[in-house]
């Protein structure tokens, strides 16, 4: 029998279903030494507590108690980042996204050739994502060899669960950030697949993961050869951008005139999958929904990328995505997107789902009339706060494939949790709790709404604690 390593008791919050918050007041939570939630059991009160971990047979455990103000959600899962643009983001706000990736992104990622720059960078972007709670994260790295060594070490090395891919470019990109060719490309990730593998056999933090960046900088060759690879190992998820812009679609469509549309591109070369992370998808049409529905493939949304960077105000379908039964993540896509926090991509969420159910009603935007015909006296288009905090964790672990270990707080189920700290004594610009206490659920949308780092005050991965804001580890 497996020993517990801790008790926690407090009040904890998870998603249920994308729809619905489960609030679990008064639990009681033992957590093993590797890091797996041994027992959950909710309405206990403080002072039974040393009884029923007695009824239980446990002794000599740390017991945490969690003070008024406090509770515990599940770890952050960013689905979509690009680990060395941590140094650019906020730059270039507003460009059109090729314009974008030639004047300020392909030159800054172009650096990661110097493994001591991948080093330093790595290291402030793995803190600087712990620190906001993001216990899991879909990392694009550069198309450098060694620099994708240096990321998926950093993770593991910092306790970062992350799925780490090698980005592949062999055509449609600057001289100095391009690879020779097809087979270069193929080799190198080969050579990165085998160094994840090797620091973390098992794959219990750190997986590997085929990246594409789109098909705009990828030939045939080396998109044949990536899904070749996707079809004869079961075990490697696939991210690529889709459908991020008009610019992009346009200039992908007149490189591969057979195809109409990406969803056919895509799929005729093995890439569309039910490991695959597609990020963006904001210009959809009826048919394309269908297709990744048919195929499973996960979307990862990125809302505050999508009305600053690219060209326009894009507001993907995410309503339909979920209608349909399509996992969806968020992601903050940075440094397309400004911020890295998941906190402000649940908030745009919400602000791009209002926009477009205010501007886009029964598929306006598509002129589909079978769509709206279909869609007639439905919902609208507008999220709710439950939906956006389910793509943030459960949502976002099944989309990256992580979902059997995190997402939820569940017997078997690995501890990545943030506790969260609404108090004044944070020092937080925070909405203040009432002083006759409010509720979990009010809590909550204080913090998605209201909140920032200084209240996430620890983070844990596999139950060991990975940020600390000054107060006692659980």
């Amino acid at each position: 029998m497996t020993e517990p390593a801790r008790a926690i008791h407090g009040t904890l919050i998870h998603s249920s279903s994308p729809t619905q918050l489960q609030i679990l007041p008064d639990t009681l939570i033992t957590i093993s030494s590797s890091g797996t939630i041994l027992s959950l059991q909710p309405n206990v009160s403080s002072s039974s507590v040393s009884t029923v971990l007695a009824e239980k047979g446990i002794e000599n455990v740390p017991i945490t108690v969690l003070s008024p103000g406090q509770f515990l959600i599940p770890g952050f899962v960013d689905t979509h980042n690009h680990a060395p643009q941590w140094m650019q983001r906020g730059l270039g706000q507003g460009m059109h996204i090729l314009d974008w990736l030639d004047g300020i992104t392909f030159p800054n990622e172009a650096k990661f050739a110097d493994a001591s720059h991948a080093e330093e960078v790595y290291a402030k972007l793995v803190r600087g994502m712990l620190r906001q709670g993001v216990t899991t994260a879909s990392y694009y790295g550069s198309l450098h060899e060694e620099a994708t060594h240096v990321l998926a070490s950093t993770c593991l090395k910092g306790g970062q669960r992350a799925l780490i891919g090698k980005c592949n470019m062999d055509r449609n990109s600057p001289s100095f950030y391009c690879e020779a060719s097809a087979e270069e490309s193929i080799a190198a990730t080969k050579s990165c697949i085998r160094h994840i593998r090797t620091i973390d056999p098992r794959g219990s933090l750190v997986k590997p993961v085929l990246t594409p960046r789109f098909a705009i900088s990828c030939t045939a060759q080396l998109l044949q050869s990536l899904g070749e690879m996707a079809r004869d190992d079961p075990l490697l998820a696939i991210q690529t951008h889709f459908n991020e812009a008009a610019q992009e679609i346009n200039a992908t469509l007149s490189l591969f005139p057979e195809f109409k549309n990406e969803a056919d591109l895509y799929s005729s070369f093995g890439i569309l999958t039910p490991r695959s992370i597609l990020a963006h998808c904001t210009i959809m049409t009826s048919y394309e929904i269908k297709k990744l529905h048919d195929l499973g493939c996960g979307v990862a949304h990125c809302p505050t990328a999508n009305m600053t960077v690219g060209g326009g105000f894009m507001a993907a379908p995410v309503k339909e995505f979920l209608r349909r039964g399509i996992n969806v993540g968020l992601g903050t896509d940075s440094g397309g997107g400004y911020s890295s926090s998941m906190l402000n991509a649940m908030r745009h969420a919400l602000i791009t789902s209002y926009a477009r159910d205010a501007l886009y009603p029964k598929y306006e935007q598509e002129k589909d009339r079978n769509v709206r015909k279909e869609e007639e006296g439905s919902e609208g288009e507008a999220l709710s706060l439950e939906e956006v905090f389910y793509m943030a964790t459960k949502g976002g672990a099944k989309v990256v494939g992580f979902d059997e270990q995190v997402g939820e707080f569940a017997v078997g189920m690995e501890f990545d949790a943030l506790l969260v700290d609404m108090q004044d004594e944070r020092n937080g610009v925070n909405v203040p709790l009432d002083e006759d206490g409010d509720s979990a659920q009010r809590m909550l949308e204080k913090f998605v709404m209201t909140g920032d780092d200084r209240n996430i005050v620890q983070v844990y991965v596999k139950g060991r604690l990975v940020h600390s804001e000054g107060v006692q580890g659980l």
